[in-house]
């Protein structure tokens, strides 16, 4: 029989997969938002969940809700304005931006393809039941997407 681990050792053993398949999902700004969300979902559902389930599939699965979301949220926000407030004194986390430019450029479906299977460690048949479509779609997907970030991803160069 197994034995399911605390909700905090969950949350330290997937929380940084969840959030680099946040982050290349919805980018880089409301990553934070939709891995929270993502957690506080897992939270409330945790104590129902079976003891032999895939937990990185089922958080990976609420984080793609969770992105779909806020994807369509962002077509509802307000207007920004033209007056940039302060930048907050904690220093953010390297990113690369040409790296997240790249993906916001593919379709979604390599996108997504991409973060769960290379970011997220997801086997297709995983990335197919959260995508809704076959193995065979998932992995053609993710393929695409990484071809298509080969050719547009400048890798090594220096100026």
């Amino acid at each position: 029989m197994t034995v399911k681990q605390p909700f905090e050792t969950v949350v330290s053993v997937h929380g940084p997969t969840v959030l680099r398949v946040c982050r290349a999902v919805v980018g880089p700004v409301d990553a934070d938002d939709a891995w929270s969300e993502t957690f506080l979902s897992a939270m409330k559902a945790y104590p129902g969940l079976p003891a032999d389930a895939n937990v990185e599939a089922w958080l990976v699965t609420i984080a793609h809700r969770k992105a779909v979301d806020i994807t369509r949220a962002m077509t509802r926000r307000a207007i920004p304005t033209d007056t940039v407030p302060e930048s907050p004194d904690t220093p953010a986390p390297e990113r690369d931006d040409d790296l997240i430019d790249a993906l916001a450029r593919l379709p979604d479906k390599q996108k997504q393809a991409v973060a769960y299977h290379y970011l997220g460690g997801l086997p297709y048949s995983d990335v197919a039941t959260i995508l809704g479509g076959s193995i065979n779609s998932a992995r053609r997907s993710a393929a695409d997407g990484i071809a298509a970030l080969r050719r547009s991803y400048p890798r090594g160069t220096t100026s």
